[in-house]
């Protein structure tokens, strides 16, 4: 069976396998590679770029060659094992269904005037500081997480599985894994995270666009998904939550963005949707989870059918080629 179906079958299972499942309580492959890269960062760490350009590739390259490894053991193998192995790649990278469950229960706990429970619960989602939020504001930062997280810890491992497989599908979680460990902007890590800062944020780019798309195509509001991404994403600070929050507050009807507190750190960010939009309120987070997944299963769609489609066509050069050689030797 050629690549593009194996991705094809693979992916779509593994997708499924997250929605029904999600993720693992205990010995979550990603919480494996987190413990692996803060023990590389215990050994390596000094306030140098260099080193965190080292601390990158091994992590990074690490995966990437697991993937590597993994996806040629088995190249000669049935259809059925490469497709269980993508699919396997697939459930352990992407996060769709808990990144629902937890926008959820704080929407919850929220509704039920509970904010002390929304204020525990918030950090599993997003590093904002619960303490600096009000209930409303709580409910913003869950709409904002959703909306970057279907990028983040979705669509991009889609795109990069389509592009390169099972060693894309984890090249990609490594990177924005590492960027999440390493790449913010603390003290310690303004230089030792700058590698994987960038390195995420060009790994990021495809598929933030592809799920800022996806999320005017899916969207309740189609117009202001894409006023709101072409009037307000770059003034977001990050090159592709800008795109992504700005196209789900578009098309949701809301306001998102402006000041945010992060460990005590203080950032004032523009408005998103701010000329057409209202006030995030806590019913928002359901359409919010639902927009994501609208958005998670059309970012599917798109990856197969580019997928088949390069396969088609590189299917298509190579026997042309056969052919001539046959007539030449003809």
């Amino acid at each position: 069976m050629r690549a593009d179906r194996v991705f094809a079958y693979g992916a779509t299972a593994g997708l499924i396998g997250d929605r029904i499942l999600g993720d693992p309580r205990r010995g979550h492959p990603v919480a494996a590679f987190g413990r692996a890269a803060a023990a590389v960062e215990r050994s390596l760490w000094r306030d140098d770029r260099a080193r965190g350009v080292l601390h990158t590739l091994l992590c990074a390259g690490g995966a990437t060659a697991v993937g590597a490894l993994a996806a040629r053991s088995l190249r000669s193998r049935p259809a059925a094992a490469r497709i269980a192995l993508t699919a396997a790649a697939t459930w352990a990278v992407v996060g769709g269904t808990s990144l629902g469950r937890e926008a959820r229960a704080i929407g919850g706990a929220l509704a039920a005037g509970d904010v002390e429970v929304a204020r525990e619960r918030l950090p599993h989602l997003c590093g904002r500081d619960p303490h600096s939020l009000d209930g409303q504001q709580m409910a913003r930062a869950v709409v904002e997480s959703v909306a970057e997280n279907t990028s983040d810890a979705v669509v991009g491992a889609l795109v990069w599985g389509a592009v390169a497989g099972v060693p894309g599908l984890l090249a990609f979680r490594a990177v924005n894994t590492l960027d999440a460990m390493v790449g913010h902007k603390s003290p310690r890590h303004l230089r030792y995270g700058w590698a994987s800062a960038r390195l995420d944020d060009l790994a990021g780019w495809p598929g933030a666009r592809l799920t800022a798309l996806a999320a005017v195509v899916a969207g309740p509001d189609r117009r202001g998904a894409v006023r709101a991404w072409r009037a307000d994403a770059a003034a977001h600070p990050s090159p592709n939550a800008g795109p992504v929050e700005a196209s789900f507050a578009g098309a949701l009807g809301v306001r998102l963005g402006g000041t945010l507190a992060y460990g005590g750190r203080v950032e004032h960010r523009a408005v998103l949707n701010g000329a057409a939009g209202r006030p995030v309120e806590v019913a928002d987070i359901e359409r919010a989870v639902r927009l994501s997944r609208q958005v998670t299963w059309l970012a599917l769609g798109a990856c197969v059918a580019a997928r088949l489609l390069v396969g088609r066509v590189q299917g298509a050069r190579g026997a042309r080629g056969a052919r001539e050689v046959r007539g030449g030797r003809a």
